[in-house]
């Protein structure tokens, strides 16, 4: 049955989808603007475009499938999944505010299992009965491991880079990266927006498992992939351009070799662990990818204060979004 709430959790989704776009718009377009290969404008229109074209081409949902199962059913309402969403909206237009490269896939995550483990206490259940652990583990360990990896390819690959082009000239060498770089950016939007979708889709998969509109194991209505892909391209169009400074020059100043080599281990990163269906910060991936090329010219051509700041803001995205929506349904619970 269709209600209110429904419809209100649904839009909600979209709308946090469409903040996600233009949030993490930065992970897909900052290294191409910073090297002046494409404009502002020009850079937002390509991404977003491969954000969408992933539609056509992506018909497993791995990593909705993990994000959906992330709080116990039981414990699922459509209260939980509004506060959840309430939250992580919030956090989002926050850390968009001030500039800061936060995870909006965390933030989703958190708001999810926080408002889902305030159900439980209501309940009279163990807070973390709440939650699947596995699923949040996994979740964890991946905020260390995805930019590490990250990390790890992009020196690999810039030095592999430097080491065929070292008897090319400068002015060509230049010439072809730039071209290049379409190519990378446009493999890093492509998985940024098969990755980050997804995580909403698993939201509105349990959305309308909980109003029984969608019976258990049956597969993910044909609308909510459109929706989310349509929703995060409008949000990449729109830009997000104070984390767009912060990514593109801010932690280190990136050529275009550099640009090529952050953003392929950024997409061979994502395709990974896309593939495994583990929900995976494309902030976290990017910045590490980022940090990755800065170190293969020197130590300190990293900006690390920045960047630990950064790091603290991964760290508390999670729990801040959980505080937030527990407090948000703890709110609902009290007035319904």
């Amino acid at each position: 049955m269709i209600t209110p709430i429904l419809i209100a959790v649904v839009c909600l989704a979209l709308i946090f989808d469409y903040t996600n776009g233009f949030h993490d718009a930065a992970n897909s377009i900052a290294t191409i603007v910073s090297t002046k290969v494409l404009t502002p404008f020009q850079a937002v229109m390509w991404a977003a475009a491969f954000n969408f074209l992933v539609y056509f081409f992506t018909k497993e949902y791995k990593v909705a499938d993990t994000v959906s199962k992330i709080v116990v059913e039981h414990y699922v309402t459509l209260h939980v999944i509004l506060a959840g969403l309430i939250a992580a909206i919030s956090w989002n237009l926050v850390t968009w505010w001030f500039g800061i490269p936060s995870s909006s896939s965390h933030t989703l995550i958190g708001g999810f299992a926080g408002a889902g483990i305030t159900n439980a206490l209501y309940m009279g259940a163990p807070a973390l009965s709440a939650v699947k652990m596995a699923y949040i583990l996994k979740i964890l360990a991946y905020i260390v491991l995805a930019p590490v990896i990250g990390l790890l390819l992009a020196y690999i690959v810039t030095i592999i880079i430097l080491h065929i082009c070292k008897r090319a000239r400068p002015a060509t060498a230049e010439r072809w990266f730039k071209r290049l770089q379409l190519v990378s950016s446009a493999a890093l939007s492509y998985a940024h927006g098969g990755n980050d979708a997804q995580k909403v889709m698993g939201i509105l998969y349990v959305t309308m498992l909980t109003a029984h509109i969608t019976k258990a194991g049956a597969p993910m209505p044909h609308w909510i992939p459109l929706a989310c892909y349509t929703a995060i391209a409008l949000g990449t169009m729109s830009g997000g351009w104070k984390i767009v400074k912060t990514m593109g020059s801010r932690i280190t100043k990136i050529t275009p070799l550099e640009g090529v080599s952050a953003e392929t281990a950024g997409a061979l990163t994502l395709f990974f662990t896309q593939y495994f269906g583990i929900p995976v910060s494309t902030t976290h991936t990017i910045t590490g990818s980022i940090i990755g090329v800065g170190l293969t010219k020197r130590l300190s051509a990293v900006r690390w204060g920045l960047t630990i700041n950064i790091i603290w803001a991964w760290v508390i995205t999670i729990p801040i979004s959980a505080i937030i929506a527990s407090a948000i349904f703890a709110l609902i619970h009290a007035i319904g």
